[in-house]
């Protein structure tokens, strides 16, 4: 469709900190104190009490950042140069509603590891649009029915409806539509961003993804390679003139949601973040008197996805109170952009109070760098959306995303984007 273009001079960004800190750097995790209390986030490892926004910001936000990266995550490598390809453009999308894009990212490296992206933008628009960015679970092709979207080329999850001997087949197409509802996103007037998981890293505990193409130095494990693609994703985005590169949301689902979530934190150019049912690792406390009884715990997750983490991670399994931070500290890390925390009832397993509470702990730092923060520290009800910076929002129903989860999502987008 049209001759790759060079990305430059938007990758120095937020990902960029890669392999600063070594194992010296910090105690092994059986050496650190036992803490059963949530950390402080504004308390430096070495104790100090951080009062001002500018102690925030240059001293204790970067070190909870390699904090997260040397006992939780795993060091990513920096942004590299990044091709992108328009391959196809299709201006009558959705009955004349949109203008589809297709477009492949490369790296350069002659590795042939790709990011397809599907990008659809409203026609009808003042200016460049909105842009919600998420991955998918089945390729772009389950996104939307369109008989011209590329079916993707990557192994694939075989419990999804479409696929065969681990791969997409056209039946695959429009699956997924009930979860991304694209025409109500562009309706509303967004643009939608979406792009498979798999294409960064296979999912697999004995399979590496786009990690094997980078040094050994790097101990990325799978949720951070993932959210290392997000950026990846928005190193495009901010170049296209029919996106406002200022009003950028991630969004995800579940172990997506995790990632949603660690993206944020790491990568500035996210305006908005909201992690949906995200639970342990993601938006879940590490430390189970904090949430619900009977939620996945960090012994558990780490047996059943041992790739999501880096080795150190492991060695909490029993130790939870060892660590240095919860994850209260990682949504801090996104102050003060907003950030939505999102659930369902039933789902138990994702920690919906104990999501809460790592709303509520991440409140102090908001308030340090003048946001608003959180509007209350009770729960809301069922099907009451907390509209504030910290916002949240719990659902009836099980672990899902729908249409009346998205009515939340372009809710909390208005008003924290002012769009009405």
């Amino acid at each position: 469709m049209s001759n790759p273009i060079v990305i430059r001079g938007v990758l120095l960004m937020a990902l960029a900190i890669a392999g600063t800190a070594q194992s010296g750097d910090y105690p092994d995790p059986a050496k650190l104190p036992l803490k059963a209390d949530l950390p402080d986030p504004l308390v430096m490892f070495n104790g100090k009490k951080v009062i001002t926004k500018e102690q925030w910001l240059k001293s204790r936000r970067p070190e909870l950042k390699k904090l997260f990266e040397h006992y939780m995550y795993g060091h990513a490598p920096k942004a590299p140069k990044v091709i992108a390809k328009i391959e196809r453009i299709d201006k009558n999308a959705l009955g004349g509603k949109a203008t589809l894009k297709e477009i492949t990212l490369s790296f350069g490296r002659g590795d042939g590891v790709k990011i397809h992206v599907l990008l659809v933008i409203p026609n009808k628009r003042k200016g460049p649009a909105p842009v919600f960015v998420g991955m998918n679970f089945c390729g772009n092709q389950s996104v939307l029915a369109d008989p011209k979207i590329r079916l993707n080329p990557n192994w694939m999850y075989g419990n999804r409806k479409g696929v065969k001997g681990n791969r997409v087949t056209d039946a695959s197409r429009g699956t997924d539509v009930d979860v991304w509802n694209v025409e109500d996103i562009i309706d509303r007037g967004y643009a939608i961003a979406t792009f498979y998981s798999g294409d960064i890293d296979p999912d697999r505990p004995d399979q590496r993804g786009i990690q094997k193409n980078f040094g050994t130095e790097y101990d990325w494990a799978t949720i951070r390679a993932w959210a290392w693609g997000y950026s990846r994703v928005i190193d495009y985005l901010v170049t296209d003139a029919d996106i406002d590169a200022s009003k950028i949301i991630a969004v995800g689902h579940s172990r997506l949601g995790k990632t949603t979530l660690l993206a944020a934190a790491f990568d500035e150019r996210i305006a908005i973040a909201i992690p949906h049912q995200a639970g342990c690792g993601g938006t879940g406390p590490n430390r189970a008197a904090f949430g619900n009884k009977g939620a996945e715990s960090v012994k558990r997750i780490n047996t059943s996805f041992p790739h999501w983490f880096n080795a150190n991670f492991k060695k909490f399994n029993d130790d939870v109170e060892r660590l240095p931070f919860d994850q209260h500290c990682l949504i801090a890390l996104c102050a003060p952009r907003p950030v939505l925390l999102s659930n369902a009832v039933e789902d138990k397993w994702a920690n919906p109070d104990g999501q809460f509470n790592m709303v509520v702990a991440a409140d102090p730092v908001y308030k340090l760098l003048g946001s608003k923060g959180v509007a209350s520290k009770k729960m809301p009800a069922v099907g009451r959306l907390m509209n504030s910076p910290l916002g949240y929002w719990i659902r009836d129903g099980k672990h899902s995303m729908n249409r009346e989860d998205w009515r939340v999502f372009l809710d909390f987008a208005d008003k924290h984007l002012k769009r009405k």
